[in-house]
């Protein structure tokens, strides 16, 4: 592994971004905004895949879970195929996600599979998601999102 540090620091590191990301899970589940708001810098960048283009800071991330958490009775979301590279006191890890679950009138949703990118930075020894972004592929031709793609 390039960067700084030994082999067991960047495992280190690495395993301590899997446990924020794996917290971030737990909390949308539970749907809990105080954990989520606990994973993010106070000033994160957000390129969600609802509009506008940009969220900015913390209040800006959250309002997005507050949508989720509205319409959905029960929420699922899964990360897979997660990779985290760490050089110092910056990190990314992407990975393929999906928010699903039971929806507030009833019918029950798969999701889709979404691409996801994290950018995170360690302040006071801590890892946070200083910004992230989700993408759904499209067809050129149409111009149209691809939502059927599984990883």
């Amino acid at each position: 592994m390039e960067g700084t540090g030994t082999m067991i620091e960047h495992e280190t590191e690495e395993a301590a971004i899997c446990g924020l990301l794996a917290g971030m899970v737990d909390a949308l589940r539970a749907k809990d905004l105080g954990a989520l708001a606990r994973r993010y810098e106070e000033d994160v960048v957000s390129f969600d895949v609802e509009p506008p283009l940009q969220h900015t800071g913390v209040a800006a991330k959250l309002e997005n879970w507050k949508r989720v958490f509205a319409a959905f009775a029960e929420v699922d979301y899964e990360l897979r195929d997660l990779r985290v590279t760490v050089d110092g006191s910056v990190a990314f890890a992407h990975g393929f996600g999906r928010l699903s679950g039971t929806l507030r009138h009833g019918a029950a949703t798969p999701g889709m599979w979404v691409r996801a990118t994290f950018g995170l930075k360690r302040t006071g020894g801590a890892w946070l998601i200083a910004h992230d972004q989700v993408s759904v592929p499209f067809d050129l031709a149409t111009g149209k999102g691809v939502s059927d793609l599984v990883p």
